[in-house]
């Protein structure tokens, strides 16, 4: 790997940010003090910044030579609601808060690559480093966008990294087009009509009628969109009834959609409208959907993933990038900022999980796991990636 010296000299006290960071989580919207870590440490070096975008975002500018060109780095800093399961001496302090998406690391590398950036400035036009809070469901991208993330800080185009788990330490996986779905969640309310469990002819049973709705959502994937065309109905509630004798008066179903494209969202979309309503009404009760977009795909195009590949290639070697990555059916909301400008999003592998100290939680290292933790490991590659590429970028 061709690593910058100077990232890998201050690695460790990059890493000590970093283990402090996940010391003391923070949830969306409530990354006061890691917005202060961050703050403090661009301002130590010598990075003019501005807070307050998002409610809690920060974001750093580093400027040289005379081109008006720019290009916006971004890293997400919150944490999520959950218990962390790790002994080790730099878990979670904080009872049902954990960093077990590697938001920590992510913050953590943008950083390395803003302090070499600082002292060296080998470049022509103005990089922005967007440290946004909330990418854990709650919209902290767009939010930072209705703020005026681009207007006061114009970007040709933006680029957003995230660690993988399962994909070995020094690689890179990226692709033009779909990374990442679409987000969006459902809630189906059946007002039928109560009775006795022994007189089910008095009334109009709503779990029938939740069972019928969802047995004909499914025919909205298998029949209804292409083939070829990729999406998830997941039903993950189904709420009705206290009593083993009694027909209740309503039934709730709740779950999610994901999608690679709006089309095909808006498709299923309709789709459920139409199953919700007339499944209720050919068994005499009514129905009643609410649906609600979270997040849009994360879509790359198709010029700037195909110039990150090239930078991933200088840094860690041809064998070691994936070019036609498969994209997951997780969510991200690097997808509003995709939206706004032309950009790309890639994924670093974290490897398997053998690089966990002593008194780590039982399980794997996976994202949104009670065991996981950020591989260190990465951030002198993840650092030189970014540097490389706003260099390349503004070269």
């Amino acid at each position: 790997m061709n690593l910058i010296d100077r990232i890998v000299q201050f690695q460790a006290d990059i890493q000590a940010i970093r283990r402090d960071i996940h010391a003391h989580p923070e949830l969306c919207f409530e990354e006061n003090r890691t917005a202060d870590v961050v703050a403090q440490q661009l301002t130590k070096w010598g990075i003019p910044i501005h807070r307050g975008l998002g409610k809690t975002g920060v974001v750093g500018t580093i400027t040289a030579g005379t081109s008006r060109r720019a290009i916006g780095l971004r890293a997400d800093m919150d944490a999520l609601p959950l218990q962390e399961h790790n002994q080790f001496e730099h878990k979670s302090q904080h009872a049902g808060k954990m960093h077990a998406c590697g938001h920590d690391g992510h913050t953590a590398m943008l950083l390395g690559a803003a302090k070499y950036l600082a002292e060296h400035r080998n470049f022509d036009g103005a990089i922005h480093l967007i440290f946004q809070p909330a990418e854990e469901g709650g919209g902290g991208a767009d939010a930072m966008i209705k703020d005026g993330l681009f207007e006061k800080f114009p970007c040709d185009a933006v680029f957003g990294m995230h660690n993988w788990p399962g994909s070995p330490v020094g690689t890179f996986g990226v692709a033009p087009g779909p990374m990442m779905a679409s987000s969006n969640e459902f809630e189906i309310t059946i007002t039928g009509k109560g009775a006795h469990a022994a007189l089910p002819h008095n009334g109009i049973d709503p779990v029938m009628v939740a069972v019928s709705i969802a047995q004909n959502l499914q025919t909205l994937i298998t029949r209804n969109k292409k083939p070829i065309d990729a999406a998830v109905l997941s039903i993950t509630q189904i709420h009705a009834g206290d009593a083993y004798n009694i027909i209740p008066n309503e039934a709730v179903l709740r779950g999610t959609v994901r999608t690679f494209s709006t089309p095909v969202l808006d498709q299923i979309e309709s789709g459920m409208r139409r199953i919700v309503e007339h499944s209720a009404a050919a068994l005499g009760a009514q129905a009643a959907l609410r649906f609600h977009r979270n997040y849009p795909p994360t879509v790359n195009h198709a010029k700037e993933a195909l110039f990150a590949a090239e930078v991933m290639k200088e840094v860690v070697g041809a064998e070691n990038v994936l070019t036609d990555v498969e994209p997951t059916m997780g969510a991200e909301d690097f997808a509003f900022m995709l939206l706004a400008k032309p950009g790309c999003y890639f994924f670093i592998g974290n490897g398997d999980g053998a690089h966990r100290e002593s008194g780590h939680g039982i399980g794997p290292c996976m994202l949104h796991n009670p065991s996981y933790d950020f591989n260190d490991a990465l951030i002198p590659i993840g650092a030189t990636l970014w540097v490389r590429l706003a260099e390349r970028f503004l070269g």
